[in-house]
């Protein structure tokens, strides 16, 4: 039987236009910041909780967009779904990888997506989603 977990993450991208990837320490893939929501916690709270743990950044919960839920293959979990809240917000300074953290990583969504080591949401749905966003923006200029 697939155990299914219930997640938020966020997409943090900088002024250039890349997106902030980690990797948890014992992991090989690399994902957005976020992680599974604690027993009577709203996504967004969830969200804001595990980017201050894991990076030392606060978010107010405004601050944070709401770019719908996604359901897919967990990466890192044999037998394991995800469904997935996610958020978007720019990002202006400098990270540091805390708590179960291994690693951090700025990068353009098309270098990324390039990449074999990403999660399925970032593959599937987030850096294509990503990558749409900022061709449209680039037009409306």
């Amino acid at each position: 039987m697939e155990n299914i977990l219930t997640i938020a993450a966020a997409c943090l991208v900088n002024d250039d236009g890349e997106i902030l990837l980690v990797r948890k320490r014992g992991t090989s893939y690399f994902m957005q910041p976020g992680g599974k929501l604690e027993r009577g916690e709203s996504a967004r709270s969830a969200v804001r909780r595990e980017i201050q743990e894991e990076l030392g950044l606060c978010f107010e919960e405004a601050d944070l967009e709401n770019w719908g839920l996604w359901e897919g293959p967990a990466a890192n979990e044999l037998d394991t779904s995800i469904v997935a809240h996610l958020f978007k917000s720019a990002f202006h300074g400098q990270v540091k990888p805390q708590a179960e953290l291994e690693e951090v990583l700025w990068i353009s969504p098309e270098l990324a997506l390039a990449r074999d080591d990403i999660a399925p949401l970032l593959r599937d749905r987030v850096l294509p989603n990503l990558m749409a966003e900022q061709r449209q923006q680039a037009t409306s200029r």
